[in-house]
């Protein structure tokens, strides 16, 4: 371990004598120092560091071949290095290939916003081609970089390459000087966005808006901040203030258009989503968008008609490539495939497009039966996400272990029953792709249930009481679960109960299917003692397999690494096994063979444990008229199939590592 470090703190020395090199124009002296850097295929920041710094010696130098070779081995172990695409820019441009060199600039500046020399260079290059609208766009960015102070520049540049602890340090140490500065309080809340700590994003951006009301920029990202929150409420209300002062601009009638769609007001988001069409004819995001709302809604056949407008109007748009993919009964054509395997070989193609297109060429070659090609996107896809995630097994284990060490028998003994008594939740946990969606599109077809969302509200209240700090034995919580008062109890549960009502329509009863929440069902124990807790659980190879192959839109980093899934399955199951040790009777284990199997049954046992009358709708779920907006939304809409049960066999070749992480819970599946 010390060596390691002394390792590290050696190769951070030779960077910064290079860096001193080049500052004096020493580059065959600073490419020297690189040279007798260590070689290996790794992703470090080190690494990264010095394959940039080779490649700007080397065109400094005029040996651009060099150059070229330095700045393929960075896009391949950095594929959104933002400065990579910089260098790419100033090279091409040296060489004299001017349209390459724009092309390098935009994908920089699409990477990393913050790169002032790109936007000047790409302004230069746009007026010298006759382009004045967008030189004078682009010379508008640069101004706006160089107004700001150098040390948010700093922070800016940090944020986009994944420094974010860095960033959280000077960005605070500047706003201890300034406090009132709006940029400063605009991005420490995105540092807080993409730290997961959105309470603290929240306050900043309601702060800067006070502060500067008429501040577009703040609005916006506070709208994206409180759908986040799934405040859709108040994200409404923001965005229709921007509508109105402007209810031409498409931006916000776009985002005006989004936050009615999170409401479930469908037809003005339709009509928006048009509006933005008849200013931006053939825009991509925006089909691709109304694509979303129409599919939610349940009208495929329009869905697809719109991500395949989006695809008319940009063929390498990978989002509504993926959109299809991820409609789950839609075969993609001969033609189809050929485009995106060669889009995905695309040299110009940016990591997050080349994971949209690795899934949906695996879903591809799945339909196909070809699925040894399917395995090889899949993985492909679920490698390239790893290279963004920075989960952590270990970590989250000691997570699980935290739960169940602290929240014992004896705290449920002390604190039982003093949280809100209604009865209105009802939790659907577990893992994703494990029959969740099923289990709720059963139960909201009941007149007395109310089907919601993966509502965040008791992750977000988990995340307060613990504070900063990731859970684990010295955290506060769970450990202030033993100390918290009655009444603290009772308001904490009646937050959720009042925070959750704008997904409600009236039953007396909703659903809640955050799967995740499994981790906290001591918590919903104590704030919510009467709500109903219902464990969706499927095979674990099929459950593993499922989520694996699925690209989520955000969160659920376990799925992508084979053993990092398997593993996770186990954590939860042992965990689960704790809840039913100390909390008997209090869950409800739903085996989703079992549904398929034996739907009648299962679906008059999931009724008697919720305390609901058997009701026929339930049975015949698929005809029940509801947005569901998860990645089984289709197939919810049909009767009931064991189509789906052993697909996972057709990869089992593969599938060696995850059955060697799933262990014994492999073996001792179906768990009662």
């Amino acid at each position: 371990m010390q060596q390691d470090h002394d390792q590290k703190t050696d190769v951070q020395a030779a960077l910064k004598q290079a860096r001193a090199q080049m500052m004096k124009g020493a580059f065959e002296d600073a490419l020297s120092t690189l040279g007798a850097l260590w070689e290996d295929g790794g992703t470090t920041p080190e690494l990264i560091d010095k394959l940039y710094m080779r490649a700007v010696c080397c065109r400094y130098l005029k040996r651009y071949d060099e150059a070229q070779a330095h700045l393929r081995a960075l896009n391949e172990s950095a594929p959104d290095f933002g400065r990579g695409f910089q260098e790419e820019g100033h090279l091409l441009r040296a060489m004299g290939q001017v349209d390459a060199a724009l092309h390098a600039y935009g994908r920089a500046c699409r990477f990393n916003p913050a790169l002032s020399a790109s936007w000047t260079a790409q302004a230069e290059i746009l007026a010298a081609k006759g382009d004045l609208a967008a030189a004078k766009h682009a010379q508008a960015q640069a101004a706006y970089l160089a107004k700001l102070p150098p040390e948010l520049l700093s922070v800016s540049h940090l944020i986009y390459e994944g420094k974010i602890r860095k960033a959280e340090t000077l960005c605070r140490h500047f706003l201890q000087n300034n406090p009132h500065h709006i940029e400063g309080m605009r991005l420490l809340a995105e540092i807080g966005v993409r730290m997961g700590v959105l309470e603290d994003a929240d306050f900043l951006l309601e702060s800067a808006l006070a502060l500067d009301p008429d501040n577009k920029q703040v609005r916006l990202d506070y709208i994206q901040v409180l759908r986040k929150r799934q405040k859709f409420a108040a994200a409404l209300a923001q965005a229709k203030q921007l509508y109105e002062e402007d209810p031409e601009n498409p931006v916000f009638l776009s985002n005006y258009a989004i936050e009615s769609l999170q409401v479930g007001d469908y037809e003005r988001a339709l009509a928006l989503f048009d509006q933005v069409l008849e200013i931006l004819p053939h825009d991509p995001a925006t089909l691709t968008s109304r694509g979303h709302a129409l599919k939610t809604y349940g009208r495929q056949d329009e869905a697809v008609a719109s991500y395949r407008a989006a695809l008319a109007a940009k063929p390498d748009h990978a989002d509504a490539w993926y959109a299809l993919a991820n409609l789950k009964t839609y075969g993609f054509k001969d033609d189809d495939l050929a485009k995106m395997e060669r889009l995905e070989q695309s040299p110009s193609m940016g990591l997050y497009e080349r994971v949209h297109f690795c899934f949906s060429l695996g879903k591809a070659y799945e339909d196909r039966e070809a699925y040894d090609a399917a395995f090889g996107y899949y993985e492909r896809g679920n490698a390239l996400k790893r290279r963004q995630s920075t989960y952590r097994t270990d970590q989250m284990l000691e997570e699980l272990r935290a739960q169940a060490e602290i929240c014992s028998k004896e705290l449920f003994e002390k604190q039982g029953g003093k949280g809100c008594p209604a009865p209105d939740p009802i939790f659907i946990v577990g893992l994703p792709r494990a029959g969740s969606t099923l289990l709720e599109q059963i139960l909201a077809s009941h007149s007395q249930v109310d089907g919601t969302l993966e509502l965040p509200n008791i992750l977000a209240l988990s995340h307060r009481l613990r504070g900063r700090k990731r859970i684990g034995k010295s955290s506060a919580y769970p450990l202030n679960l033993h100390d918290l008062s009655a009444d603290k109890l009772k308001e904490l549960g009646q937050t959720y109960l009042d925070d959750t009502r704008i997904h409600r329509q009236g039953a007396p009863f909703f659903t809640d299917k955050m799967p995740n929440n499994f981790r906290h069902i001591g918590l919903i124990a104590l704030i919510l003692p009467n709500a109903r807790i219902i464990d969706a659980r499927r095979h674990p190879m099929a459950c593993c397999f499922s989520g694996f192959k699925q690209l989520f839109a955000e969160g659920q980093e376990f799925t992508y690494g084979l053993e990092e899934i398997g593993h996770y399955y186990r954590g939860y199951v042992d965990l689960m096994d704790h809840w039913d040790r100390v909390l008997p009777g209090k869950i409800l284990r739903v085996q989703h063979e079992d549904v398929v199997e034996d739907l009648d049954g299962q679906v008059r046992r999931i009724l008697d444990f919720c305390g609901l009358d058997f009701e026929p709708a339930c049975v015949e779920f698929h005809k029940t008229n509801r947005s569901v907006r998860t990645a089984s939304s289709e197939q919810v809409r049909r009767p009931i199939s064991t189509k789906g049960l052993e697909q996972w066999r057709h990869f089992e070749p593969h599938l060696g590592a995850l059955k060697k992480a799933l262990g014994p819970v492999l073996e001792r599946y179906p768990i009662d």
